[in-house]
């Protein structure tokens, strides 16, 4: 039915994740993309359950989802075909970019940083925000949003691979969000993402560290608003909102949505069960990794602050006042000593019992 075209060159960040522009044998004009992954680290559903859920994939339709056109798994890894899109994903629209182009020559180096315009930013945000309350209510894991999971269709976004959770990758954002202990729910990580999403969107570039101390100028404080209950120290201290907080914000609030196209995904109650299993374990392991993070640097913070010159200084000066103190007492105990063997030779005590010298005679005066 299909054939390969050619393979496309590191498009994406992932090492381990292979594309290539295929066609249809029958209608050669019409380009497709087949992606190719292997298992991750948060692989949690059992094969069976996992090639059903794969299965299901282009099932799913959704305004706000890039439709997948075919799909199949094995026990390492799975394979997908969507329409290829010439205009290229999110991402490439902030930076001015070529799909075709592997990623770092893409994304590296942008010649002009520039953020989209106000409306823009509304719309995308909105649909976004849209399609992530559809997947949380359907119980359904994403936690791999980013410029680069956005397809752009018009002005229209469609979400992109879907399937990463369920193959168990590690999210794009991961560095980030394993630091902060209240971001531990695939819905938060979502949230968390979003804000970083938002931000690039913003600024025409990624935040240089997380969290935010303060944001540059903004088209909106509407913008600033949001930005900071998802990228704030305070926020990441405290956790995230849910997204039909952010959906009430004055930002995405006034957005009106032109759609008719009804969503639909149906998931067999089995495999809800099993993708509630699987989600529980992802967060299980994604606290545990937060908890050795949280120690390694309370353990590093005590460790600098231990070696710090101040400390350094301080623990001389200490030693110092230590060994003094112990040679003054040392030359106390001496005098003391000599002083007591001075007085017991001078008043002709007896010496003790345990003595073995000769007992003194009684004084005859």
């Amino acid at each position: 039915k299909w054939e390969v075209v050619e393979p496309l060159k590191d498009i994406g960040w992932r090492i381990r994740k292979k594309y290539f522009l295929m066609k249809i044998k029958n209608q050669p004009k019409e380009r497709l993309v087949l992606s190719w992954a292997d298992l991750g680290p948060d692989k949690f559903l059992s094969d069976k359950d996992f090639q059903c859920l794969i299965k299901l994939l282009p099932s799913c339709s959704h305004p706000y989802i890039y439709r997948v056109t075919f799909a199949t798994a094995n026990e390492s890894s799975a394979l997908l075909i969507r329409m290829f899109n010439e205009k290229g994903t999110l991402k490439d629209l902030i930076y001015k970019a070529k799909p075709k182009d592997p990623f770092l020559k893409k994304y590296c180096n942008p010649k002009k940083i520039q953020g989209l315009e106000l409306q823009q930013i509304k719309t995308y945000g909105r649909q976004i925000l849209e399609v992530l309350k559809f997947l949380h209510d359907k119980g359904f894991p994403y936690g791999h949003l980013h410029a680069s999971n956005v397809m752009l269709d018009g002005d229209t976004c469609r979400l992109l691979d879907l399937e990463n959770s369920l193959l168990g990758l590690p999210s794009f954002y991961r560095s980030y969000f394993s630091q902060f202990r209240k971001i531990n729910t695939l819905e938060s990580v979502d949230v968390h993402c979003f804000g970083h999403l938002l931000y690039e969107m913003t600024y025409g570039r990624p935040p240089d560290s997380v969290p935010v101390d303060s944001f540059p100028p903004a088209p909106s404080m509407a913008v600033v608003a949001v930005l900071e209950s998802t990228l704030s120290c305070e926020a990441c201290k405290n956790g995230m909102p849910a997204v039909s907080r952010l959906l009430q914000m004055p930002l995405f609030s006034d957005v009106l949505l032109t759609t008719s196209e009804k969503p639909q995904f149906k998931i067999p109650t089995k495999l809800k069960e099993a993708l509630r299993i699987a989600k529980e374990c992802i967060e299980k392991r994604l606290i545990e990794e937060q908890k050795q993070i949280h120690q390694h640097r309370r353990l590093t913070r005590a460790q600098s602050h231990h070696g710090s010159e101040e400390e350094r200084k301080k623990r001389k000066i200490l030693a110092r006042k230590k060994s003094k103190r112990s040679a003054v007492e040392n030359s106390e105990e001496h005098s003391a000593k000599y002083s007591n063997s001075n007085n017991s030779a001078g008043s002709g005590a007896s010496s003790p019992l345990t003595s073995p010298s000769s007992p003194t005679p009684p004084s005859t005066a």
